[in-house]
């Protein structure tokens, strides 16, 4: 992966003109693939729009011939003598009434064949109780059924109305019943004004859908929707029977407005909508024609894509060809740059390639010879003032501390305790000896716990032990290296700032190894602190009056971190009213 960033930086110049040529060269082919399809759908669906309003006339003029058919039809049955009487006359002898019968059955046969045509039943229905029926199996409906059915209803409350009503298994409540379109009309005496009862041409939905199934195709869908709008018939058997509210106020919209057809949503789908109104039947035939198959039965839009993605890699391959002749001079110039400043300073680049690469690198030396002088007398400025830093800060032993400490030993001299002030000389002059030396120099943690004792040991003299201290080393531990005073200043942070306010109180301090670490951990169950610092280092400021030296905690973190990296320094954890746990980390040195 780095070897891929490496080579990604070398050929940065390269890599961005090849990103604009991509970008540029995909940009034109989208743009004009998408123009090309967007055309050539728009031209389709216009020419597809024209020919489907041709099939919709065509739809309209076989729906108007049915239509034709029927009106003739019941016409003939309302000026038949013979049917009103058998639906009026009441009940006579037996002879009479076969005779009535036979007459009116020969009649309706008689009109009936007007429409032999189409596989359509004649029934008529008397307010004498009488029925008559020339094929049942079309609509399986008794004659009780039928005088309450919807459609009967709704025939007898508009009786000089045609109607094409719908009706099926859920609509009769008779599961026998197949969807079936249902022309119905009252039958009503010119003469009296009176309804003496009803006639109906039912027609099997299936039967009806032949009218428009040949000009219908995938995506090709028509839908034959009464002025209420429900869907009587369709080729979509799912929109059957159901009520279609969204169609209807297309189909009117188109009517009002007299367009042509209507781009429109349905079904989440995008539709273009074709629409005729059938007054005489009061009926529409909506033509819906699904976008997204129509056009795909006339463009190959993977194939284009294909096409244009080949036309596109090929021109991309002769693009990078060409861009990397002409900045592979230029790249190898960057690479011998790039090399020399991180592990070849003292090399030159070689000069060659192109005119602009030439001049680049005869610059490139010339700058680098006056370069290599600063930069080395540059480094050795910064580690010499590194180094006095240290050593200085080292240096830094307060004087305040050893006024204080020599103070309480004269005063233990003065009350006779010879032993205890020489102990305490003993501990001082310990710690000078390590505080003062070779600033690069590193003691075990060994010599630093018995430091820390020393300084700790102090601290009991001067103010006494409130606070004490607690030890726990790992015995594996004491052999390894730690830099001078590099944990003296937690402990004196914790005497002198972590117990304010409590009254007494432990440090610990810890040390263990962890992996390729060693870990010390300096904590107290003193006061604590809101951590809100800064770098991650929020301690208190330490007062100059109580330091033994002037190594600081933030000198500390960044001393560790110069001298062994950033994965090594310092960490603090503190909860006001809990105390505070500092801990440390250093990588493992022998001596």
């Amino acid at each position: 992966m780095r070897r891929f960033f490496d080579r990604f930086k070398y050929n940065g110049l390269f890599v961005k003109m090849f990103i604009v040529m991509v970008v540029s060269i995909a940009s034109v082919a989208v743009i004009t693939t998408w123009t090309t399809i967007n055309t050539s759908e728009r031209v389709f669906l216009e020419t597809f729009s024209i020919t489907n309003s041709k099939v919709v006339e065509q739809i309209k003029s076989n729906m108007d011939a049915y239509n034709y058919a029927i009106v003739i039809a019941s016409n003939n049955v309302l000026q038949s003598g013979s049917i009103r009487g058998f639906l009026t006359e009441g009940d006579g002898n037996s002879l009479s009434q076969m005779r009535a019968y036979y007459n009116m059955s020969q009649q309706i046969k008689r009109i009936h064949s007007g429409l032999d045509a189409y596989d359509v039943s004649i029934i008529v229905n008397g307010v004498n109780g009488r029925s008559f029926a020339t094929d049942r199996t079309i609509w399986p409906i008794s004659d009780k059924a039928l005088r309450s059915h919807p459609i009967t209803d709704r025939t007898l409350s508009e009786p000089r109305k045609l109607h094409y009503l719908y009706d099926d298994a859920n609509v009769s409540g008779n599961p026998d019943v197949a969807p079936t379109i249902v022309a119905s009309k009252a039958l009503l005496d010119r003469t009296t004004g009176k309804v003496y009862g009803s006639m109906y041409f039912p027609i099997r939905e299936q039967e009806f859908k032949r009218f428009y199934e040949s000009f219908t195709s995938l995506g090709n869908d028509v839908a034959v929707m009464s002025g209420t709008g429900m869907i009587l018939s369709s080729n979509r058997s799912e929109w059957i029977g159901q009520p279609s509210e969204q169609l209807l106020n297309y189909a009117k919209e188109i009517e009002k407005k007299g367009l042509p057809y209507m781009d429109a949503e349905m079904m989440d789908k995008s539709h273009v909508i074709l629409s005729t109104y059938l007054q005489s039947l009061d009926l529409y035939v909506v033509n819906v024609i699904d976008k997204e198959a129509a056009i795909g039965q006339l463009t190959d839009t993977d194939a284009i894509v294909l096409t244009v993605m080949i036309i596109v890699a090929a021109a991309l391959i002769i693009v990078f060809l060409i861009s990397r002749r002409l900045t592979k001079s230029l790249t190898r110039l960057v690479k011998q740059i790039s090399t020399i400043s991180k592990y070849e300073f003292d090399h030159e680049v070689t000069v060659g390639g192109s005119y602009e690469t030439r001049q680049l690198a005869q610059a490139f030396n010339s700058m680098l010879a006056e370069l290599q002088v600063y930069v080395r007398e540059l480094l050795e400025t910064q580690k010499g003032q590194r180094n006095a830093e240290l050593e200085a800060l080292q240096q830094q032993i307060n004087p305040h501390f050893l006024y204080n400490t020599l103070a309480s030993v004269k005063f233990m001299v003065q009350q006779g305790s010879k032993e205890k002030a020489a102990e305490t000389i003993n501990a001082l002059i310990s710690l000078l000896q390590n505080a003062i030396g070779n600033v690069s120099a590193t003691i075990t943690l060994s010599q630093e716990l018995i430091n820390l004792k020393n300084y700790v040991f102090i601290n009991h003299v001067r103010y006494g032990e409130r606070i004490k201290m607690n030890y726990f080393v790992s015995p594996d531990c004491m052999g390894y290296h730690v830099p001078k005073l590099i944990i003296q200043p937690f402990i004196e942070n914790a005497f002198f700032h972590g117990f304010n306010q409590k009254s007494e109180g432990n440090i610990y301090f810890m040390a263990s190894k962890d992996g390729d670490s060693l870990v010390c951990e300096v904590a107290d169950n003193g006061d604590g602190f809101d951590m809100g610092g800064v770098d991650g280092l929020p301690l208190p400021q330490t007062s100059r009056r109580q330091l033994f030296a002037g190594i600081g905690v933030k000198n500390v973190h960044d001393r560790i971190k110069l001298l062994y990296g950033e994965q090594y320094g310092v960490t603090i954890a503190s909860e006001p009213g809990e105390g505070t746990r500092v801990k440390i980390r250093l990588p493992l040195i022998k001596g």
